[in-house]
């Protein structure tokens, strides 16, 4: 198996959100317990098992540094990007993910359909939330919803920017705020007046991710989020830009076509490859 390091949703290496990949030679998956393990060893939120089915339809499975996900955005783009890279891969690819089939564009750029996105769930009582962020005596224009693109993400308002990048953040109670509601992060948003359509950051401390400099799913997530709650048009181009509090700047785009389909996309950076030794 040969791994690389790939930094997603940048064009720089050192930028964006790093990911893990690991190309698999045969046609089987190794055992779950390998592929935890290195995702450990590797140490990066996320780390994308590819398995190539056919010239343009592949099979990817996602590991946590704790757990297996259904699905990951940043590693998704990663992943294609080194397809792209190393094979060659490009155009219209069918990639099989625990959360669904997904159709990826490969290519220097990678625009990845997202599965349809639900509003889960509207938390009525946010103190809890709030209490976790650090965030005292704000009433939050938009509500705080549990919204799923194939992984369940609250949605969480804060008054500006400044305060969104000096959260006196909980950890141990958001993990307990998402384990209580079966969710995956926090993704914490607020508008800026820079061109970007909202400033973000995300926390999933509950699956060993302190924080991510870009997490694809969850703003494909805030755009639908957006949509619903009228903050946005019903289709366009829309970017968030996350990361600027871990100093990994990440521009992720977004899409929303006529159907009501998301797309995420972004550039990637090889900065390492190498070989795992392990049976």
């Amino acid at each position: 198996m040969r791994y690389y390091i790939v930094d997603a949703f940048t064009d720089q290496p050192f930028g964006g959100n790093p990911a893990g990949v690991v190309l698999l030679d045969g046609n089987s998956f190794p055992s779950e317990t390998l592929m935890l393990q290195i995702a450990a060893e590797l140490r990066y939120s996320e780390t994308a098992f590819v398995r190539r089915d056919s010239e343009q339809e592949f099979t990817i499975r996602y590991f946590t540094p704790m757990a297996e996900v259904e699905l990951c955005g940043h590693a998704t783009i990663a992943s294609f990007a080194l397809l792209h890279r190393v094979l060659g891969i490009t155009g219209r690819c069918l990639c099989h993910a625990k959360a669904g089939d997904i159709y990826v564009e490969a290519g220097p750029r990678v625009l990845m359909q997202m599965t349809p996105s639900e509003v889960l769930k509207t938390i009525e009582d946010t103190e809890e939330v709030y209490r976790a962020l650090g965030v005292c005596d704000y009433t939050p224009a938009l509500p705080v919803m549990i919204v799923s693109t194939g992984l369940p993400d609250f949605m969480i308002q804060v008054e500006d920017v400044e305060t969104l990048n000096r959260l006196p953040l909980d950890m141990n109670a958001i993990s307990a705020v998402t384990e209580k509601h079966n969710a995956v992060s926090f993704h914490v948003f607020a508008f800026g007046n820079d061109g970007h359509t909202a400033h973000v950051r995300d926390f999933g401390p509950l699956y060993g991710v302190p924080e991510e400099s870009a997490t694809g799913t969850a703003n494909a997530s805030l755009t639908h989020y957006l949509q619903k709650n009228g903050c946005i048009s019903p289709t366009g181009d829309f970017s968030f830009l996350q990361g600027e509090a871990m100093g990994r700047p990440s521009v992720v785009a977004t899409r929303v076509t006529p159907d009501g389909t998301i797309y995420v996309g972004g550039t990637a950076a090889v900065v390492a490859e190498g070989e795992l030794l392990a049976e």
